[in-house]
């Protein structure tokens, strides 16, 4: 039995998407719910499975090319195939990208593979493709050009050729990347992005840890950790300064009346925002829980459209990776973003004394279009003060 395999309902939001990664090859056996391609959104990697046992009978659409919402990308035969069956159906898929190869023009292939064609001056037709179906990859032209002989040559670039033991990889940017830069430089062209500062003693806090974190541990099965302090304290400042809480849409300001908190999350593909919803109903246990479920679906690829859609503020916590000062770029269509550092041991005048206190830098970048001076200064002086005395957030003050 024949089954279409198709691209899942993309939200509204996503135009188009690219197929990624095929995981099996035409004739290759498959169990019921195996990963058979990989499909990058602007946002997530959407995986799609295999309907039944059965077997890839025919790719429609290759690696890099761009479909779109329930388009078919694939046909699937159910049922268990034999070793013969599976050669020969790999042969029958093989034999017309064969054929096909010595009369492909350049528009079927990827624009890496082209220009490096078009520089060296090589003969797709005589490249012999390694890709899926037979396509031919960056790498197949490259190992082309190295086995060639140097009578062949092309006749030498403009460009000085690297000295030797220096070598370069090019590879194209993947969808993530292209919307992230295209986001960021949104960011910093569209909007009036301001940066204030802040320092927060966080002995209080780690005192709490100290005393507190065997208890919590047992109690909640989740170790405490800084995170959830932060969104707690982001949450009640935001409660008392709405502005920050708010979003420009054209020429109106949409003020949000409940408290979603993006956090930055990095994973192998690059930075991703995913978002704890309703963050004023929320326990340091909850907030721990979700932060570290959203974390390693992030690092294992299995983060939704649903986990990155929406949010009003977010937390990014450079200080994992040692920053000790940053301005961190506004994540649109946001009005502001919180940057956490390290937190480091430093001499400070308590009381008229000098005291060693762990200290940590504060960030608030925010767009000046709606939110002012006081209100900037007045948010991140609240986040600080619930940080150096978070009893107040305990108990609601």
């Amino acid at each position: 039995m024949s089954i279409e395999i198709k691209v899942p309902v993309l939200p509204e939001s996503v135009a188009d998407a690219t197929i990624a990664t095929w995981h099996v090859k035409v004739g290759e056996q498959v169990s019921r719910d195996q990963n058979l391609v990989d499909i990058e959104t602007d946002k997530v990697v959407l995986e799609v499975v295999a309907p039944e046992d059965g077997h890839i009978g025919e790719f429609l659409f290759q690696e890099g090319d761009t479909v779109l919402g329930e388009q078919v990308i694939a046909k699937f035969i159910a049922g268990a195939v034999s070793g013969q069956e599976v050669t020969k159906a790999e042969a029958e898929a093989a034999a017309p990208v064969a054929a096909a190869a010595t009369e492909e023009s350049n528009d079927a292939l990827s624009p890496s593979v082209r220009r490096l064609l078009a520089e060296h001056n090589v003969d797709a037709s005589k490249v012999k493709g390694t890709g899926v179906g037979g396509r031919i990859t960056k790498e197949d032209v490259e190992a082309f050009i190295k086995s060639a002989p140097k009578a062949a040559a092309p006749a030498a670039p403009a460009v000085q050729p690297l000295a030797a033991g220096r070598s370069e990889k090019r590879v194209p940017m993947t969808r993530l990347r292209k919307t992230i830069a295209n986001r960021l430089l949104e960011a910093k062209n569209s909007t009036a992005m301001l940066t204030t500062f802040n320092e927060v003693n966080m002995k209080p806090i780690m005192d709490i840890r100290k005393q507190y974190q065997d208890i919590f541990e047992k109690r909640h099965g989740i170790r405490l950790g800084f995170m959830s302090f932060y969104v707690k304290a982001v949450t009640e400042a935001l409660k008392r300064f709405p502005e920050v809480n708010a979003s420009i849409d054209g020429d109106d300001i949409v003020y949000h009346n409940y408290f979603d908190v993006s956090i930055a999350v990095s994973t192998p593909r690059g930075l991703v925002t995913p978002v704890l919803r309703d963050t004023d109903t929320m326990s340091l246990a909850d907030i721990e829980k979700a932060v570290r479920d959203l974390a390693i679906k992030g690092r294992d690829g299995k983060l939704t459209v649903a986990d990155m859609t929406g949010g009003n503020f977010t937390v990014t916590n450079g200080g994992v990776f040692g920053s000790l000062m940053s301005t961190p770029i506004l994540n649109l269509p946001q009005s502001a973003i919180l940057g956490m550092h390290a937190i480091k041991d430093r001499p400070m005048a308590v009381n008229g004394q000098v005291e060693i206190l762990p200290m940590m830098y504060l960030a608030l970048s925010y767009d000046h279009r709606i939110i002012d001076g006081r209100e900037s200064v007045g948010f991140l002086v609240a986040i600080k003060d619930f940080l150096e005395d978070p009893t107040r957030l305990l108990l609601d003050l």
